[in-house]
């Protein structure tokens, strides 16, 4: 029998690794895509000791796109087929930041980081396989504009809408591939955690982050309570063939028409998305 794999962004973070673990005890060899594998490593082997599972720690910098199409190059190359693939890793940045490929960072990283690396896996992807990638309710408050995937600067930058930009991109990018990937037998969904207690809603302010602690994070999602809802889309037998959806609490949701319906962000999104690909040579 075919062994079954299965990978995760951001395998070493808060819900990344309940969904390695997860995946793990559930069977499939996970590749653990991450950014700083020395940091990955004692994760990785405390997860191998708990499930004795099969894992594969490789690292990849989502805001460098040339290193996601290597780091898609090498999955190609170790591995014939994927059955899961799991969008997970994101940052909610505190100030203006850019990457390497001129684009501003939370964009390159949530959003464009993931579009790269999810097309270049396709020729590994087909009948069966399930793709979910984590967004946010923050998505409500972002925008798609023509600067999206453009550099930023500390005077236009905002973080909360940076980031409800990249997360109402992915779903965009979910709704646009859809039907077409349905045909090959792929699956593609997005998950809502709802708010998690993780290091992602740290502000960067150590009273008001000490306060958070103390008062916020008892009332929220615990890091296991968020990955549920990602491992019931990519797990659960009652939504094999299920795509184009949106998840929350484990469950599929309607689609907010507002968003569903705004023709004009997707088609704007699909061009400078291509334009941006092609500014570094990437072709998919």
């Amino acid at each position: 029998m075919d062994k079954k794999i299965a990978l995760v962004t951001g395998a070493d973070g808060g819900m990344g690794t309940i969904h390695t673990r997860t995946l793990a005890k559930a069977g499939y060899e996970v590749i653990m895509g991450c950014y700083d594998a020395e940091i990955a490593r004692p994760v990785m082997e405390s997860i191998q000791k708990e499930t004795g599972g099969t894992l594969h720690l490789m690292q990849v910098d989502l805001g460098d796109l040339q290193d996601v199409v290597r780091f898609a190059e090498e999955v190609k190359s170790r591995f014939p087929s994927l059955q899961i693939l799991l969008n997970n890793a994101g940052v909610l940045c505190h100030n203006a930041k850019n990457s390497v490929n001129g684009v501003e960072y939370t964009a390159a990283v949530n959003y464009l980081g993931h579009y790269t690396l999810t097309n270049a896996l396709l020729p590994i992807m087909g009948n069966g396989t399930r793709i979910v990638s984590m967004i946010s309710i923050a998505y409500v408050m972002g925008k798609i504009r023509e600067d999206f995937l453009k550099e930023t600067n500390s005077k236009k930058f905002n973080r909360f809408t940076a980031y409800g930009n990249s997360k109402r991109a992915l779903y965009y990018f979910m709704l646009d591939v859809a039907e077409d990937w349905k045909k090959r037998g792929i699956s593609i969904n997005v998950a809502d955690p709802d708010i998690v207690s993780t290091g992602i809603i740290r502000q960067g302010n150590m009273v008001v982050d000490k306060l958070c602690d103390w008062f916020f994070r008892p009332l929220i999602n615990t890091p296991e309570e968020g990955a549920a809802t990602m491992l019931a889309a990519a797990l659960n037998p009652e939504f094999e063939g299920v795509t184009g959806c949106y998840f929350k609490k484990k469950k599929v949701k309607p689609h907010a028409k507002r968003f569903y319906n705004n023709k004009a962000e997707r088609d704007l999104l699909r061009r400078i998305t291509q334009e941006a690909l092609q500014r570094n040579g990437i072709v998919l």
